[in-house]
């Protein structure tokens, strides 16, 4: 991990940081990993807002062939915000990007941040505080429990709460919004997985493996700031059908998943930058 992002960053842990003071916020390395296609009018701004946060961060950007000179734009900005970029020479779908991020994290704790500004990266250290206190191995944020949010397309709210319920159904978790970016999960745990998707199925798929592996998930409120499709939203009805496909694939044809057990000592308060 680039010495840049620590020296950065910690003098402002715990001046920001939410209330549990006693939490090792100066000790946990937070890998945030953002997949991007052809998001040139907002990933220099999220990137921005990404390292204005007051934790140890571990950025990786995984560009998923862009055509809008995302890519070219990412290149410049790798050496001020971007500890790591991955390049796709074609797209390969959100879960390939993901997939490939996940490969390079180097954090003891791993989160997704879409690069589409939807998504408010100061939340991150509300999200990560059960992980620190021993609470969770996994920490949903949650669009649906209250949390302020754009007033904005209703039946794509409906349908993202059919296939949450439909997942719920078959790992008995009660979710309130399994489709939701923000999943932040151990990187032990992640590392345990087995994943295969390569689209938007990757969000039930990683629910899925989760409830089986037996981990730990906690929900938070979030808020959301949702684009229209005229804004440049992508995902579509085609995503939402082949997501169904997937929650019934992640639960009910799925390799074998190991059962979670979490270490004796987490790794943050043995290693600070691990390899």
């Amino acid at each position: 991990m680039a010495q840049r992002s620590q020296d950065k960053k910690s003098s402002q842990i715990g001046s920001t940081v939410p209330r549990s003071a006693s939490l090792p916020w100066d000790r946990v390395v937070l890998s945030v990993v953002i997949p991007v296609y052809n998001e040139i009018a907002t990933v220099e701004k999220l990137l921005r807002q990404v390292r204005e946060v007051p934790l140890n961060l571990d950025v990786i950007v995984v560009d998923d062939g862009s055509t809008d000179g995302t890519r070219d734009l990412l290149v410049d900005l790798a050496d001020e915000l971007i500890d790591q970029l991955c390049i796709h020479e074609k797209n390969l779908g959100k879960g390939a990007a993901l997939r490939s991020g996940f490969e390079q994290v180097k954090g003891h704790v791993v989160v997704i941040q879409d690069a589409d500004l939807e998504y408010d990266p100061q939340e991150l250290p509300v999200l990560l505080e059960p992980i620190l206190s021993g609470k969770a191995d996994a920490v949903y944020g949650s669009r649906f429990l209250g949390g302020p949010h754009r007033v904005l397309l209703f039946w794509h709210s409906v349908g993202n709460r059919l296939l949450t319920l439909l997942s719920n159904i078959l790992t008995d978790v009660n979710l309130t919004d399994m489709e939701t970016c923000y999943k932040m999960i151990r990187a032990d745990l992640l590392r345990s997985l087995p994943l295969s998707t390569k689209r938007f199925g990757i969000e039930p798929e990683l629910t899925a493996r989760l409830a089986q592996a037996g981990a730990r998930i906690y929900e938070l409120p979030i808020s959301y700031h949702g684009r229209s499709y005229s804004e440049g939203k992508k995902i579509g009805w085609t995503d939402g059908v082949s997501a169904l496909g997937w929650i019934l694939k992640s639960n009910l044809w799925h390799p074998p998943v190991p059962r979670w057990t979490p270490p004796l000592e987490d790794p943050w308060h043995t290693d600070l930058s691990p390899d």
